[in-house]
């Protein structure tokens, strides 16, 4: 008797479940959000309207884990530094080709994306990583917390930041278009990652425009021309004139390649180029960094 009292609560039970479901309207919507948003500030407003519409790139200065290269301990860049080096990087770099060869150029062979990161990056060597550039979608910029947006030194500006651009920028130019095979030939000596053990005057008797150069062709490409636009001639003339016979001339002959190279394959002149970033170089010092 109990059982089958038992049996008939369960399956009225069930049978006013049955009907209480039946009527319940499920919300589509899920209670979890597929995406964070962060509330937009002014210098969000700047980006959006001096970086991205204009030249097509998204410039984060907010620490994202993935964009950032997990291998090295890191640290967010400074929102006022971030704010002076994104208005650098307008002036000094972007309008430089813009100047040059117009908004187009840059719009379309420019890296997708720009990341700023706070502190410098080490590797295991002990070497310091400037900057990256992945696949020529992507430029990453380290040590942005110690620019001086009071106290601006272009030498320093050009180390940290804009040969690094300069350089990266060269990566995704060539990786576009190649340039002659010829250059290889030029030195056999490529040092790979023994190019931390070298001197800078060892380098520049070697052929090599930096010890960085010294590290593998691609590299020394770069090299020569992120050393060639951010510096003065007198600097460029003086350097290699340090080097040895036999290092000048590779030098040149690797300057002759590079410099036929930017002119057919791209329409850029790099003395006029130079000029454009000197000029731009000069006048830092009287720009508003601040928003």
């Amino acid at each position: 008797m109990k059982n089958i009292f038992r049996t008939t609560i369960f399956v009225l039970v069930a049978a006013l479940c049955s009907i209480a479901c039946s009527k319940e309207e499920l919300n589509p919507e899920s209670i979890f959000s597929d995406t964070l948003t962060t509330p937009q500030n002014k210098f969000d407003e700047w980006i959006s309207q001096q970086i991205t519409i204009p030249y097509n790139i998204q410039l984060k200065y907010r620490l994202e884990d993935k964009e950032s290269n997990t291998s090295y301990n890191l640290a967010p860049a400074e929102f006022d530094k971030s704010v002076a080096l994104a208005k650098l990087t307008k002036f000094l770099w972007l309008e430089s080709y813009e100047e040059l060869l117009g908004d187009s150029f840059i719009r379309q062979y420019c890296p997708k994306i720009m990341l700023f990161v706070g502190s410098p990056a080490y590797n295991a060597s002990g070497s310091i990583v400037l900057g990256t550039a992945e696949g020529g979608m992507k430029i990453t910029l380290y040590n942005v917390n110690s620019l001086n947006p009071y106290n601006l030194d272009i030498e320093f500006l050009n180390y940290w930041y804009f040969h690094t651009m300069h350089h990266e920028f060269a990566h995704i130019l060539h990786q576009t278009k190649n340039f002659s095979t010829d250059f290889n030939l030029i030195s056999l000596d490529y040092q790979s990652s023994s190019w931390v053990n070298i001197t800078d005057s060892e380098a520049l008797n070697m052929g090599y425009i930096t010890r960085y150069a010294s590290s593998e062709p691609n590299e020394d490409f770069v090299e020569i021309i992120s050393t060639y636009i951010t510096n003065t001639k007198q600097y460029w003339d003086n350097r290699v004139a340090s080097a040895s016979s036999e290092g000048q001339e590779k030098i040149k002959a690797k300057l002759d390649i590079v410099r036929d190279y930017l002119k057919t394959s791209w329409g850029i002149d790099m003395d006029t180029l130079r000029d454009i970033i000197q000029r731009r170089s000069n006048l830092v010092t009287g720009l508003d960094l601040t928003l």
